[in-house]
């Protein structure tokens, strides 16, 4: 089998043709390998550490950061689906890090909170989350953080989140 030569270049446009668009400079493309990247080297410490599936840790994260929620609340905050909401649910509460309680009010809702097991582990990833963070940030001058931040809150902003 012949061996496959590396793609060439296209031209910026053609004559007559609508000019092409460049997906290595177009902003939702880098956000979207930034975002996955990140995420991805992020996922490493968590994993490593307590086998923990990013729906997981993000599950943890939130309830550690907010206390009690429904997995509805849950999904919106950290953007999740559903369906990986409820896996990592079950996945936390097997592990007892996770409880659920029912709604005095409306039977049909679940509260759902950390036990102590999994206070411990959010407690025990955190330094280690903020530690990374700090390490990838410090790669960049005061400046280009606040930057950074801003243009963050510039697009979450536009976008309403």
């Amino acid at each position: 089998m012949p061996a496959r030569s590396a793609p060439r270049p296209m031209p910026a446009s053609r004559a007559g043709q609508e000019p092409l668009l460049a997906l290595e400079e177009f902003l939702p493309y880098r956000l979207n390998r930034l975002a996955d990247k990140v995420s991805r080297e992020f996922s490493k410490i968590y994993a490593d550490r307590h086998g923990l599936t990013r729906p997981e840790w993000r599950t943890l994260a939130t309830l550690g950061q907010f206390g009690t929620m429904t997995a509805t609340e849950i999904g919106a905050h950290s953007s999740m689906h559903k369906t990986k909401v409820s896996r990592a649910v079950s996945a936390l509460e097997k592990r007892k890090w996770l409880a659920r309680g029912i709604d005095p009010l409306d039977r049909r809702l679940e509260h759902l909170t950390l036990t102590r097991a999994g206070h411990a582990a959010y407690r025990d990833l955190v330094p280690l989350m903020k530690a990374h963070e700090a390490r990838l940030l410090g790669r960049a001058s005061a400046s280009e953080r606040q930057a950074i931040q801003n243009a963050i809150d510039v697009l979450e902003r536009a976008l309403k989140l």
